[in-house]
């Protein structure tokens, strides 16, 4: 137990005698002195909690000591019990509680009751101690969780920082590899030459969804991933995920199988896109990991609550099946069953996991049940709200692009493969366009020129598209601040799409992009310019 120093002054050391012998035991220091200002030292340099001060002292009396002691920072707070002779006029006691004591011992001196006076401060002073260093340690967690949270917020936007720059420095390319493709496709080939486009697009669009899966499991880590229940006929997209797969299936000789409840309803609410999302690699691992035999797609109602269906989607293959031990671990982010699993089949295995989350976004369960050399299942069951039969679609037209007559567009691209590709694009639908290769030169070709509409790419050198953005929405060139602005970007992160509508875009395009998407937004800004006029 930590010792507490206890100061006794008095000018008579028979006194302090007598004192030390009432006051002496194990867990505190005695230290005495017979002058005033030699206690104002050892109480400046020694931690002394308790001082028993005498009142009447030549040179300076008890009263004008605990003054001292009382108007310094560092000795405030030591608890002072006078010890006086004087008992017959109370104003002593008011004095000496107004000078800041809080008790009083009279001579002569009864050892009980100085003893348990002793005692009850002692123990206040421990109390007190223990609370202030509780209170350290507490301001040292939170110091620490401060911290932590810090670090946490760093390492968190390194992360977003990374994954935007990897979304774009990837995407970028693809960009321009599917776009060439989608051109090249367009020309006369030769059966080969088409056969090697076809494989062109299906890499592609392979690499496009690792990056995809990548930044999907960033947006549900952050929060930021959102389910979006529209009207969905099931059995749609069930067999579109099957027609997407079923050229894997044939490569390898598999039989792709489908069977569904004759009751499934024509329209649930649903999100369709993430549906689509976990049948896709539910059936894609299927198919990588099965070399021979089938893969099954069965859809079925297993209960019925009101308007509501519990609706299980079960995928079973006759492939290399999953270790017992190793069945929890396919579930982890970036993990396989083992290490020749990735040196056999390829892959991230980041498929499952992303199933695994987006089942529970959806508020679904996924089941798993494999047995090694023999097999598995993967169910995913989850409740769907019955919507009424709704009108069929009109059928879209399919047909070409109609071309823009008259309408001019400033294009804002620094990457040479994309801005042949928008070069050839807008040559098609008959645009006149101009080019700039970045911020500062967009702005110097707006100010000499007049456009229906900006294409502003995000990422450029000397100024980006959002800083362009912005000093045109804030008149930086006159009269040219409304100009509707479409801003393009390889980065897909929410924040990347709000940092542009911040800036002041009038919409966002992802690439890759689809041309008739481009088209349509094209075709909604120049024609809402023309209303205005």
């Amino acid at each position: 137990m930590e010792k507490i120093n206890i100061l006794i002054v008095d000018d008579r050391p028979e006194n302090i005698i007598a004192l030390e012998a009432l006051l002496e035991r194990d867990d505190v220091n005695l230290i005495s002195t017979t002058l005033p200002n030699e206690a104002l030292r050892l109480a400046w340099e020694m931690d002394i909690a308790i001082a028993l001060v005498d009142v009447q002292m030549p040179e300076m009396d008890g009263f004008e000591l605990v003054e001292i002691l009382k108007s310094n920072p560092r000795t405030k707070d030591i608890l002072v019990i006078f010890v006086t002779a004087i008992s017959t006029d109370a104003k002593y006691a008011v004095k000496g509680l107004n000078t800041g004591a809080v008790d009083y011992l009279y001579k002569p001196l009864n050892p009980y009751v100085t003893s348990a006076k002793v005692d009850s401060f002692l123990q206040f002073v421990r109390t007190q101690r223990d609370i202030v260093k509780k209170n350290k340690e507490l301001e040292a967690y939170q110091k620490e969780l401060i911290k932590a949270k810090e670090l946490a917020e760093q390492g968190k936007k390194i992360k977003e920082n990374f994954l935007a720059n990897m979304s774009h420095e990837i995407r970028t390319p693809i960009n321009g590899i599917i776009g060439l493709a989608n051109l090249l496709e367009k020309t006369t080939l030769t059966a080969e030459q088409n056969e090697m486009i076809s494989l062109l697009q299906i890499s592609s669009n392979s690499l496009l969804g690792v990056i995809n899966d990548i930044l999907d499991l960033s947006k549900i880590d952050a929060g930021m991933f959102k389910i979006n229940r529209t009207a969905t006929d099931l059995a749609e997209v069930c067999h579109a995920v099957i027609n997407l797969l079923s050229i894997r299936a044939k490569e390898k000789d598999l039989e792709l199988i489908t069977s569904f409840d004759p009751d499934l309803p024509k329209n649930v609410s649903a999100d369709s896109l993430r549906l689509n999302q976990i049948l896709m690699n539910l059936i894609g691992n299927a198919i990588k990991f099965t070399n021979k035999g089938s893969v099954t797609l069965k859809v079925e109602i297993l209960d019925r609550k009101g308007n509501n269906l519990q609706i299980r989607f079960s995928v079973t293959d006759t492939g290399i099946g999953i270790p017992t031990d190793k069945i929890e671990k396919i579930f982890e982010t970036f993990e396989q069953a083992d290490e020749s699993t990735t040196m056999n089949f390829g892959g991230t295995g980041l498929g499952l996991s992303i199933v695994k989350n987006l089942a529970r976004l959806k508020g679904g369960v996924l089941t798993v049940d494999s047995c090694e050399g023999q097999g598995s299942t993967f169910c995913f069951v989850n409740w769907y709200e019955v919507l009424q039969d709704l009108p069929e679609p009109k059928e879209k037209h399919l047909d070409k692009l109609l071309p823009f007559n008259g309408v001019r567009i400033l294009v804002a691209e620094d990457n040479p493969i994309n801005k042949f590709l928008i070069v050839k694009i807008m040559k098609d639908w008959e645009v006149i366009a101009d080019f700039a290769e970045n911020g500062q030169e967009a702005l110097d070709k707006l100010r000499d020129n007049n456009y229906d509409l900006i294409l502003m790419d995000t990422f450029m050198p000397v100024m980006n598209g959002l800083e362009a953005t912005k000093l045109i929405r804030n008149d930086y060139i006159p009269g040219k601040k409304d100009i509707p602005i479409i801003t393009f970007s390889a980065a897909v992160m929410e924040n990347d799409k709000k940092a542009a509508i911040d800036a002041g875009a009038n919409d966002v395009l992802s690439k890759p992009f689809e041309l008739r998407l481009l088209h349509e937004k094209i075709t909604h800004f120049t024609d809402k310019k023309a209303l205005m006029l």
